[in-house]
């Protein structure tokens, strides 16, 4: 079974300097047939305008990644971590027992434009942790973070694992789903066939009840792929 979440149906949120998309309830926009998926509980499709940024706020008990799609966050938290995260790479703060971090766009003249995305962990109270890391570009599906860090990934607190999947025109994958498994999709750029279904940039899809999932090529694409309890 597939269900399809199209980029226009996602709720929207103008603040000026930010302008979101939230394929999930967050924020202001309540919406409570989408509520999120499994503990995958955000993805927030972000752009803010040069200079302007989110100041300190906390957040405690969340696994927060954050994939930057063009331009550059600027990060600093309560952990001492100031950091860069460059287009391409990934972040993955463990908010544990509680952690207060920034976000700004540094660059004066280019937006910045960045997903967010909020797990929820399957262990509360731990001591926050702050991991970042540019992952060699490889076509198919790239593990980029994991329950045990398996091949280099990311350690996420939940048995969950997220995969970056790239395409090209015409390529071909595919992703076993371990049985009572479900999967979300969320297309970053490009097309990709799931399962027949065709996606487009910023479409997402709820995979499940099937042992596995075809991924095929449009054009030249870009998606991340969630494998969820």
């Amino acid at each position: 079974m597939i269900k399809i979440r199209h980029s226009d149906e996602r709720g929207p949120a103008n603040h000026g300097w930010l302008q979101s998309l939230h394929t999930f309830s967050f924020g202001n926009y309540y919406d409570p047939e989408h509520m999120g998926v499994s503990a995958l509980r955000v993805i927030n499709d972000d752009k803010v305008t040069p200079g302007r940024g989110f100041g300190a706020h906390s957040h405690q008990d969340m696994e927060i990644i954050s994939y930057v799609k063009k331009g550059c966050i600027e990060h600093r938290d309560s952990m001492g971590n100031v950091e860069r995260l460059p287009a391409g790479e990934f972040q993955l703060i463990s908010a544990g027992t509680g952690i207060t971090h920034s976000e700004y766009n540094p660059s004066d003249t280019e937006p910045l434009e960045f997903l967010q995305i909020w797990i929820q962990p399957d262990v509360v109270g731990i001591e926050p942790g702050y991991q970042q890391k540019l992952f060699e570009t490889r076509q198919g599906l790239q593990l980029i973070a994991s329950p045990d860090a398996r091949d280099g990934s990311l350690l996420l607190h939940q048995d969950a694992f997220l995969y970056q999947l790239c395409l090209k025109a015409d390529q071909t994958t595919s992703h076993s789903l371990a049985l009572g498994r479900q999967m979300y999709v969320h297309i970053v750029s490009g097309v990709v066939s799931v399962n027949g279904e065709r996606l487009s940039e910023g479409d997402g899809a709820t995979v499940n009840g099937v042992s596995a999932v075809q991924f095929a090529g449009v054009e030249n694409s870009e998606a991340l792929v969630f494998d969820l309890p």
